[in-house]
């Protein structure tokens, strides 16, 4: 029946059928007619998995960052970033790569800060004589910020399956997103130094656009102040991320209309649903590892075969590759975190720091065909063929994979700041 079920998945996603679907679809043959479960089982499992109360911050944090964007927040960001470093060799790549990183510190949807950043960017390097291959890939790549800057989608999903505080897990991507964004910056100065740059922004050119993005960047302020002062939960400051967002788009920048808002609330439903059937469906999986003893048996053997801390972090790196390649990132959570967090307590390793390396190597596939949804929808921002984008993915993968092997040799990046704020 196992085999079977393997079988159909495999088959489902050869007919691209929907990534739920084949979780669902095969999760819910073995549990029915191989563990012999009630449907009754399956479906209150998955409704608990939905409604944590820590996933309430999911579509919060996304509809405060599609409000941004409608709301003129965004596009402040962007020329602060670009006054900043615009004139240094490959300044709009930097500016790109800083612009998705002040994004990243109040959405938490990579392909949020895709189109919010890159609808905005792209033309502008385009026109300056960026090739626009490589414009879409530092977009796709830059844009995985997203999964390490608090707050993020990423973190929080991680926190409901480990039940690691979402405030520690948020701390944990801080230091590795800084990393990460030098070692794209260097990369981008090193690739495009030859290329013309704008004029160096004047002090009160630079001044000006701090003071239009002050309300922007405020906002993480906001979110991180109100978390760690203890003064509100995740779910409630980006609660109150998303009334800020709305204030001041219509009363400071004066671009937020009332249909810019249902707009902003469509968009939050649709890629919330996406998320949150997945997380339903993977849950049937879970409840296939859990009645299995899956987890258990990996354990022990891994255990008997003399498996040791870098077997294991080499493990994750090698299994996360692959996954990536050809699953978006939220199943793949679902499909090994579990596993990879009852491995690392195992092992006495900081589960922050299997955070950190999960989402280095997972989030890759954000960039690699076939399903690379990154380079998708910053091709769709850019109005070009994501095929022709290809021949740049090589770069990129390998700086995910020295960031990612950064990460597992140097794990104080991952716990220090968690460190401190305990």
């Amino acid at each position: 029946m196992n085999s079977a079920a393997v079988l159909l998945s495999l088959v489902l996603l050869i007919l691209a059928v929907p990534i739920f679907m084949v979780f669902g679809l095969g999760s819910a043959t073995v549990a029915i007619w191989g563990l012999k479960l009630p449907w009754s089982t399956l479906i209150q499992v998955s409704f608990g998995s939905m409604t944590k109360h820590v996933l309430i911050a999911v579509p919060l944090f996304i509809f405060a960052g599609m409000v941004m964007l409608r709301g003129g927040a965004a596009a402040r960001l962007v020329h602060f970033a670009t006054t900043l470093v615009g004139h240094w060799p490959g300044g709009l790549g930097i500016a790109m790569i800083l612009a998705m990183g002040f994004f990243a510190a109040f959405c938490g949807s990579i392909l949020a800060a895709i189109t919010a950043v890159g609808t905005i960017m792209i033309p502008q390097m385009v026109d300056q004589g960026y090739p626009k291959p490589f414009v879409i890939v530092l977009a796709a790549s830059a844009a995985f910020l997203e999964a390490l800057i608090p707050p993020s989608n990423a973190a929080i999903l991680f926190s409901a399956l480990t039940d690691v505080p979402v405030s520690r897990t948020f701390a944990a991507g801080f230091v590795p997103g800084f990393v990460l964004i030098v070692i794209l910056g260097v990369v981008v100065t090193w690739k495009c130094r030859h290329l013309k740059n704008p004029n160096k922004a004047t002090v009160s050119e630079r001044l000006a656009a701090l003071w239009a993005a002050i309300p922007g960047l405020f906002t993480p302020v906001i979110i991180l102040g109100g978390i760690y002062a203890g003064l509100l939960t995740p779910s409630e400051s980006a609660a109150v991320a998303g009334i800020w967002a709305i204030l001041i788009g219509m009363l400071i920048y004066r671009e937020l209309t009332f249909r810019g808002i249902v707009s902003a609330l469509y968009e939050t439903a649709r890629i919330t649903a996406v998320i949150f059937a997945i997380i339903a469906m993977a849950t049937f999986l879970s409840v296939v590892l859990t009645y299995s003893q899956t987890p258990q048996k990996i354990i022990a053997y891994f255990t008997e075969m003399g498996g040791t801390p870098l077997t294991f972090w080499l493990s994750v790196a090698i299994i996360c590759l692959i996954l990536g390649t050809f699953v978006e990132i939220v199943p793949v959570f679902y499909l090994t975190v579990p596993i990879f967090a009852a491995l690392a307590l195992s092992l006495n390793l900081n589960i922050l720091h299997l955070y950190v390396v999960f989402v280095a190597f997972a989030g890759i596939g954000m960039i690699t065909p076939p399903v690379c949804v990154g380079i998708y929808t910053a091709a769709g921002v850019a109005k070009e063929s994501p095929e022709r984008t290809f021949r740049e993915v090589p770069l990129f993968v390998c700086v995910g994979i020295v960031f990612g092997l950064l990460m597992i040799f140097f794990p104080a990046a991952a716990t220090w700041l968690p460190e401190i704020l305990n």
